[in-house]
């Protein structure tokens, strides 16, 4: 395997370029607009996604742009089939979701569990895990991702808006951006190839809300956010799980950051 290409440069995608680029491997970025050294791809769209360059490797991580249904079955079902009919032979990765779990009495989430999603976007995401899956890719389930710049609970908690909902024992499941793409690359570069298996991605330390925010406070000298009542209008859904990596690290991957605490520091 020499050639990658990473299909959504955006915040994880353009880090999974360094990182493939940083190992020795010829990586290249495709995004919607292009530019910044990407190449312009619409992956919804077959004929463009067909002028795509020939690939031994190919990682699905485009973003639906906090789209709804419509944007989902684009991006995602049929991006997934536009890369599979494009890419025949290539070793394929989607990132999917965490979120087709829809576990809530704090249940211990492995790759077997039932995902009986509580949202239309999840049913999507798993219709397309199968194309991946029934093409011999590989689907691997990211936890809410974080990382610099970006992290809802850091900049909530900073600016005064965290709530803690209702008892705050809600488990809360992320992953470093970083430790998201490194998880990529060790997935296609594992010989050999682990076709038709999904992969959990998420941090080793899985935390509750009251958790992070002891944390947060401890480490930044400031009082715990108020109470109040759960959010039930969050983009992944209301959840409370305990996502397992367990698999992940099996074959030999180990997350930098091991909780979300522990990246604290470097966000």
């Amino acid at each position: 395997m020499r050639n990658v290409l990473v299909v959504g440069a955006g915040y994880l995608g353009s880090e999974a370029v360094r990182v493939f680029r940083e190992a020795g491997l010829d990586a290249r970025g495709a995004s919607l607009g292009g530019g910044e050294g990407s190449l312009a791809c619409d992956v919804s769209d077959a004929d463009t996604v067909s002028a795509l360059p020939d690939a031994d490797a190919v990682v699905h991580c485009a973003a639906s742009g906090r789209g709804g249904e419509d944007a989902y079955r684009r991006v995602y079902l049929e991006g997934c089939r536009n890369l599979v009919r494009r890419f025949p032979k290539a070793k394929l990765v989607f990132t999917s979701s965490s979120s087709v779990y829809a576990q809530h009495e704090g249940e211990l989430v492995t790759e077997e569990a039932d995902t009986i999603p509580d949202r239309a976007t999840g049913e999507i995401l798993l219709e397309s895990e199968r194309v991946v899956l029934n093409a011999g890719g590989v689907v691997a389930r990211l936890a809410g991702i974080y990382g610099p710049g970006r992290s809802v609970l850091l900049r909530k908690f900073l600016d005064g808006d965290a709530v803690i909902e209702e008892d705050g024992q809600r488990f809360i499941n992320t992953i470093h951006r970083d430790d998201a793409a490194r998880a990529i690359l060790h997935l296609i570069s594992l010989s050999p190839f682990p076709a038709g298996e999904i992969f959990n991605v998420a941090d080793s330390v899985t935390m509750t809300q009251l958790g992070v925010y002891q944390g947060l406070a401890k480490i930044f000298g400031k009082d715990l956010p108020p109470c109040g009542p759960r959010d039930l209008n969050r983009k992944r859904g209301w959840t409370h799980k305990r996502v397992s990596n367990d698999k992940l690290r099996a074959t030999g991957w180990e997350p930098e950051y091991p909780g979300f605490l522990d990246a604290v520091p470097h966000l």
